[in-house]
C-alpha cells in the first residue's frame, strides 16, 4: 500500500532540516577568512567533500546536532565555541608595525610638531592601506602624541615645558618610591642581572639616535619596575614614560637634550645600578631623586 501524501509530509517534518549550501559556504568564509595556508588547506578539503556529497562531513556533523567546532575536528568538551577573528589579528599585527614606525618617526623628528599628516599619504609611505595607519594614529591620539584634525588627518602635538614637567612629576610619583622600596628588598645578585640593560642604554645614547635610546631607556626602567611584581604598575608607568619622550615644543625629538644629554641620562642608570648592588641606601636616594627630576 502506497503511503498517503499526509504520511509523507509527516515523515518529512520529523527529519531535521539540513543547512543549505549557501549557509555552509557563508559560515566557512567567516571562520577561515584571512587564515594562514594551513587553514586554507583544510578549507579546500572541505570544498572537495561538499562537491562530492552535497554537504560534506561538516554538514553531516551539524545535522547530527553536534556543535560547529566538532565538525572541524576540534575538541569542544561541551564548552561553548570560541570565535577566532583571524582577520582582526592580522590587521592588528600590521597596525602594530605601523604604530612602531610612527613612534620612531616622532622621536627622530621626521614627523614634526604642528604639522598635519593624512592617513592615505602615510599609508603610501609605509606601503600599506590607510586603515592601519588611521588606527595607529588614533592610538597615538590616545597617548597624547597627535590630535585629530577633521577631514584632514592628524597633527603632531607641540609639547611645552609645563606639560613635560608635569609628566616628569607623574613619573617620579610612580617610580621613585618603588625604586627606593626595591633597594631595600631586592638582593644584589638580582640587580647585577640588569647590568646588560643598563649598558645597552649607554650604547644607545652614544649612537645619538633618540628613538634607539628611548627604546633602551624604557626597557631598563621596565625591568626595574618588574621586580615589584605589579603588572599594572609596569604598564601605567611605561605609558607615562613613553608620553614623556615625545618631542618638546618647536623642536625635533631629542633636540632639547642632544647626544650629550642622552649619554648623561644613560650613565645615571649605571650609577644607580652600582649603588643598588652595593646596598648604599643614601646614595640610591640621592641618585633616584636626581634621575626623576629632569623630565626623563
Amino acid at each position: 500500500m502506497k503511503p498517503s501524501a499526509y504520511s509523507a509530509a509527516s515523515a518529512a517534518a520529523r527529519v531535521p532540516a539540513q543547512p543549505g549550501a549557501a549557509d555552509a559556504h557563508r559560515e566557512r568564509d567567516v571562520h577561515w577568512s584571512g587564515a594562514p595556508d594551513r587553514g586554507g588547506d583544510r578549507d579546500r578539503s572541505g570544498d572537495r567533500g561538499r562537491g562530492r556529497g552535497g554537504g560534506g562531513s561538516e554538514d553531516r556533523a551539524r545535522g547530527a546536532g553536534e556543535p560547529v567546532g566538532a565538525a572541524r575536528g576540534e575538541h569542544t568538551h561541551s564548552e561553548p565555541p570560541v570565535s577566532r577573528p583571524r582577520v582582526v589579528v592580522q590587521r592588528s599585527s600590521v597596525r602594530g608595525q605601523v604604530l612602531d614606525a610612527l613612534r620612531t618617526a616622532l622621536l627622530s623628528g621626521e614627523l614634526r610638531p604642528g604639522e598635519v599628516y593624512s592617513a592615505p599619504a602615510l599609508g603610501e609611505r609605509f606601503g600599506v592601506s590607510a586603515t592601519p595607519v588611521r588606527e595607529a594614529m588614533q592610538q597615538l591620539a590616545v597617548e597624547g602624541a597627535v590630535e585629530v584634525v577633521p577631514n584632514r588627518g592628524f597633527r603632531v602635538v607641540r609639547r611645552g615645558d609645563r606639560e613635560l614637567a608635569e609628566l616628569a612629576e607623574v613619573r617620579a610619583l610612580l617610580e621613585a618610591p618603588v625604586w627606593l622600596r626595591l633597594s631595600r628588598t631586592v638582593p644584589a645578585e638580582r640587580w647585577a642581572e640588569l647590568r646588560p640593560l643598563a649598558e645597552s642604554t649607554v650604547r644607545a645614547a652614544s649612537s645619538g639616535c633618540p628613538a634607539t635610546y628611548a627604546e633602551a631607556d624604557r626597557a631598563f626602567h621596565r625591568a626595574v619596575l618588574a621586580l615589584a611584581g605589579n603588572e599594572q604598575l609596569v604598564a601605567i608607568a611605561g605609558d607615562v614614560h613613553r608620553r614623556a619622550q615625545w618631542p618638546p615644543a618647536g623642536a625635533g625629538a631629542g633636540a632639547g637634550r642632544g647626544r650629550a644629554g642622552l649619554i648623561a641620562d644613560a650613565h645615571e642608570h649605571t650609577a644607580l645600578l652600582d649603588a643598588l648592588i652595593a646596598g648604599d641606601q643614601e646614595l640610591v636616594r640621592a641618585l633616584v631623586g636626581e634621575h626623576f627630576t629632569g623630565a626623563r
